[in-house]
């Protein structure tokens, strides 16, 4: 991953990743830059997945430090 994309928040990441899509779909690129951008959306789709992986593993911590039940489903009655 090139260290612009390793420097990015999740949100600047999102934002280029909607551009370099946006770019692929209106296909007016020629074929080399139009693989250079399915590279570079490639790196920023895997940033923004381990930026909202550790974003889920903190908010599990806190939940944890907080003493409340930790799980996906909710409990029968609510």
């Amino acid at each position: 991953m090139s260290d612009d994309i390793a420097k990015m928040s999740f949100e600047e990441a999102m934002a280029a990743l909607e551009q370099v899509v946006a770019q692929l779909e209106r296909g007016e690129v020629p074929l080399e830059k139009s693989i250079e951008l399915y590279e570079r959306g490639a790196a920023l789709k895997v940033h923004c997945a381990a930026k909202l992986k550790d974003a889920e593993a903190k908010v599990e911590l806190i939940r944890a430090a907080e003493g409340k039940a930790i799980g996906t489903t909710p409990a029968e009655g609510l």
